[in-house]
Parts: C-alpha cells; sequence; structure tokens
C-alpha cells in the first residue's frame, strides 16, 4: 500500500547570497522556484509553505514562524503547527518511537523552496525509504548529493519524532528563535537515499539561477520541461505519452499540411476533455490514433493520386 505523506515547504528565508532578491518567486523555465518545488510534492495530502502568502500555481496552506525571519528550526515548529495540532497523548510534544506508518504515525516531506529539480519520484522515493527503514528504527529519510552530503531539507521525517526533538530542543534552549535545523534533524537516525536527476540542487546564488536556466533548455530537458510547465500553467496534471502526439503532429505535418500539426493535436486534446475525468490518458491515446489513423490515409490518396 503507498504511504500517505504531507509536505512542509520552507520558503522564508533571507536570500542573502541572492542580494536579499525573492528567491522563491525566482523564475526558472517561465515558473517560480516554489511553484517547481509544488510540483515536485504535488501527490502530499496537505502542503503548508512556511512564508508569507503568495500566489502559487498549487493550492497549499500557510504559516509563519514567530517571529518572523525567526531561523529554519522556527519555522519548521510553524509548519507542524499548521500540519495538525500536536498530539495530546504526547505529554510535552513527546511520543513513543515510530512504528508502522499510519493515522497515529504521519510522515512529512520537509524541503527548501529552492529546488528546480526536486521531482515527484524523488518525493516517492523518500517516503518510502523513510517507510522500509522503519523497522530498524529510521525516523527520518535524507536525500544524499554527488558529493555524499545529506540534505536534511529534501528528507521525509517522521511527524512524532520532529515534535519530541523539537520539544526537547525548544527546552533546552528556551525556545527556537535562531536555530539551526541540524538541532533536530542531527538527532534523529536516518535512511540515506542517494539523490538523482539534480533533486538536490538548490539555488542559492545568482550562478546558481543560470545554470538551472541553461540546463532545463538542453536538448535531452527542454520538451519534457516545457510540458511540465505548460501543464502546471493550465491546472493539468494529466500523464499522456508525449511521443504518440508528436508522432500525430509529425504524421498531420507531413501528410497534410504543416499547420494542420497543432491544429490536430488541439482537436486530440479536446476529444478527450470531451469523453470526461474517466477518459485519463486513454481518452488521448484513443483519440490521438485515430487521427493518426485518418492522416495516413489522408496521405495515401495523395501518393495513388501521384
Amino acid at each position: 500500500m503507498t504511504t500517505a505523506y504531507d509536505a512542509i515547504v520552507l520558503a522564508g528565508g533571507a536570500a542573502r547570497r541572492l542580494g536579499g532578491a525573492d528567491k522563491p518567486g525566482v523564475r526558472v523555465g517561465g515558473r517560480s522556484l516554489l511553484d517547481r518545488v509544488l510540483t515536485g510534492c504535488r501527490d502530499a495530502g496537505t502542503t503548508v509553505v512556511v512564508a508569507e502568502p503568495r500566489a502559487t500555481a498549487r493550492p497549499v496552506e500557510w504559516a509563519r514562524e514567530d517571529p518572523p525571519g525567526g531561523g529554519p528550526l522556527a519555522a519548521l515548529d510553524a509548519g507542524l503547527r499548521r500540519l495538525a495540532p500536536a498530539d495530546p497523548f504526547a505529554p510535552s510534544g513527546r511520543s513513543t518511537p515510530a512504528g508502522p506508518s499510519g493515522p497515529s504515525d504521519p510522515v512529512v516531506l520537509l524541503l527548501s523552496a529552492d529546488l528546480p529539480f526536486f521531482r515527484a519520484d524523488t518525493a516517492r522515493r523518500l517516503v518510502d525509504a523513510l517507510v522500509s527503514g522503519a523497522g530498524a528504527g529510521a525516523e527520518a529519510a535524507v536525500l544524499v548529493d554527488g558529493d555524499g552530503r545529506e540534505q536534511p531539507l529534501v528528507a521525509a521525517y517522521r511527524v512524532r519524532a520532529l515534535r519530541r526533538e523539537i520539544a526537547g530542543v525548544a527546552a533546552e534552549r528556551g525556545g527556537l528563535d535562531g536555530l539551526p535545523l541540524r538541532l533536530v534533524t542531527g538527532r534523529l537516525p536516518v535512511v540515506r537515499v542517494a539523490g538523482e536527476g539534480g533533486a538536490s540542487f538548490d539555488c542559492d546564488t545568482w550562478g546558481d539561477i543560470a545554470t538551472a536556466r541553461a540546463r532545463i533548455r538542453e536538448h535531452g530537458n527542454v520538451l519534457d520541461e516545457w510540458i511540465t510547465a505548460v501543464k502546471d500553467e493550465l491546472g493539468i496534471d494529466l500523464d499522456v505519452d508525449t511521443h504518440l502526439l508528436l508522432d500525430l503532429a509529425r504524421d498531420a505535418a507531413h501528410g497534410v499540411a504543416r499547420p494542420a500539426a497543432p491544429l490536430t493535436t488541439f482537436l486530440v486534446g479536446y476529444a478527450a476533455a470531451r469523453a470526461g475525468a474517466d477518459g485519463g490518458p486513454e481518452a488521448v491515446a484513443e483519440a490521438a490514433r485515430k487521427a493518426a489513423a485518418l492522416a495516413q490515409r489522408w496521405a495515401a490518396e495523395q501518393d495513388d493520386a501521384g
């Protein structure tokens, strides 16, 4: 059974290395860094963004640390409080060790808002690694970058474990303001998960932003990046066979006329939409097959006439 999870995105940093720019709003591939991260955690039940509210491509809930700018640990605490009230059966936020995942032992994905290449498959890998490591006492699954460094802001955690350690740190330090995240995350037994596809790449400088913008325009990435951007812009979560649609566009352009390619793919999408929500990718594929067959028959008549 697939384990459900929620997500907390920390988006309220000062971005000093970007000269104080609004880093979550900086665009890579026409989309803000924050929206790119929200796409990566789209399977979360609830997503809480800890920052001042702003327009986003996906619905989220908002929280703010007290005081604002109080640092990542205070922001994490605010996100957890917005996600759900503290466990009433765990005095001072403490809980029993993690067991099998369920409503009493939820999982939360913790992310920074500057990860342009974080994907939904990485989110699932982290959650699954945490669940499979529960028998060994793991309370966190942390992505490891190419240099072998753990990335605590690209990780899945047991919520009760986070609450337990946050309560302990707050009691020891008299609060959470200005404290680093590692005071909590560093206390947890972890499963290390190897990063793939640049999932841990974060944008701390304008040079990082330039690198990310160049990467999405590379030949092997540009089409997937564009399709994802368009789907986000239009509010579409449908996964379709892009190769099938490209083949259709080729057949329409070569067998009919070049302007027929975009018009035909539009009509295929319209036909799939008329099939209703139950059609899904299968409706797109069926409409594309019909249109492709028509284009091939059209071309065959021209060949016969010639």
